[in-house]
């Protein structure tokens, strides 16, 4: 029988090796019901200088999130404690990544998630029933169906909350009482209704700040998480690693035999540092797109392109390829973002063309890909 294979594996799939060594290797004090201890948290997160030992292997743990080590330390302190751990930002900042390592790490799972929506009900985060089961035998628990924040109280696991600022406000607030009490009521089961929260239960969200004011958080929810910003990536060097590693794993998982070309990385990751800041390393002043200019995105172009590369020519980057994905990814809020583009290619790219020359000058040949 063939293996099935997922399309992207969960955190915890993936790193499944790293977390069997690291649970059994750890002598950390652990929280109640956690997997694991803090310190083992921190190093799964933030990567071993050595390979671990077990069963006779070396197994090397690398850094999988190339962000603020504080931020991170800070993140895990708070999911430790009984207030729930949000974070804020700008879209493609790694916070829906940055949640699932945790949860994978503390409860073994990253899968107990509630994804926020326009259309997300409160049945779709505490709980709905099987209405055949409901009628057969009435409100009974085997009628119930759990829904994650159920899940993770029932089982002591972390619940995660996608986009929490794009679910309505009503729903959001079915929060707030689960988050002070750790206790969750289903008025339906009579007295046997009452859930209470094992230990390990904790809610982590992620709020975008371009969908603030959208269905913004009452000050009571806010009230009840730790607040954590998770900021844009501000080093050419490290954009260009977080590219390189999401577009090995990615390359990995689809079984695209193809190395990823270092120079098309750092001229990518240059791009969209300079377009995101508005000022290039020579000092051009440039008009910012609207669009949102994540590492996220600067992946999915890269990626996009080795693609086309693998699959229609002969597994070489092509930087006409890598303009026209450029332009997908810019062009989304308006025209003008194209011309900010043309812009910056006019400028930037034409000087450090002039200046650099090489892979720089072939970049500003392919301008005319940019319509």
């Amino acid at each position: 029988m063939e293996r099935v294979v997922e399309i992207k594996p969960p955190v915890e799939v993936r790193y499944a090796r790293e977390l069997r060594a690291l649970r059994a290797l750890d002598t950390g004090k652990r929280p109640r019901n956690w997997k694991m201890s803090p310190q083992a948290v921190r190093t799964f997160l933030l990567g071993s200088h050595k390979p671990l030992i077990w069963e006779g292997e070396e197994i090397p743990v690398r850094k999988k999130y190339l962000g603020n080590d504080a931020l991170v330390e800070r993140c895990i302190i708070t999911l430790a404690g009984n207030r729930g751990l949000m974070l804020v930002g700008e879209p493609g900042t790694a916070k829906t990544m940055l949640s699932e390592l945790l949860s994978a790490a503390i409860s073994g799972t990253s899968t107990n998630t509630i994804q926020g929506t326009a259309g997300t009900t409160e049945d779709m985060i505490k709980y709905s029933w099987n209405y055949a089961l409901l009628l057969a035998k009435g409100p009974v628990r085997e009628a119930l169906v759990p829904s994650p924040l159920y899940v993770g109280m029932e089982q002591g696991i972390l619940t995660r909350f996608e986009e929490i600022t794009r679910t309505p406000a009503e729903i959001q607030d079915s929060l707030i009482s689960v988050l002070s009490d750790k206790v969750l009521h289903v008025p339906e089961l009579g007295e046997e209704g009452l859930l209470f929260a094992k230990a390990g239960f904790n809610v982590i969200g992620t709020a975008n700040t371009r969908d603030k004011g959208v269905n913004e958080m009452s000050s009571a929810l806010k009230r009840r998480f730790n607040f954590e910003t998770v900021m844009p990536v501000r080093d050419v060097a490290l954009e260009k690693q977080i590219i390189i590693n999401e577009v090995e794993a990615l390359a990995l998982e689809n079984q695209i035999s193809m190395p990823v070309d270092e120079d098309v990385a750092e001229l990518l990751a240059s791009t969209y540092h300079e377009l995101r800041e508005g000022v290039s390393s020579m000092g051009h002043r440039i008009d910012k797109p609207n669009a949102v200019m994540s590492t996220a995105e600067a992946v999915s172009v890269y990626y996009q392109t080795m693609m086309t590369a693998y699959y229609y020519g002969d597994s070489r980057m092509d930087l006409g390829c890598l303009v026209e994905n450029l332009v997908g990814a810019v062009q989304k809020e308006n025209q003008e973002d194209l011309e900010r583009l043309r812009s910056y290619f006019q400028t930037v790219v034409r000087d450090k063309g002039g200046k650099e020359g090489g892979l720089w000058n072939s970049y500003y040949e392919a301008r005319k890909h940019l319509r």
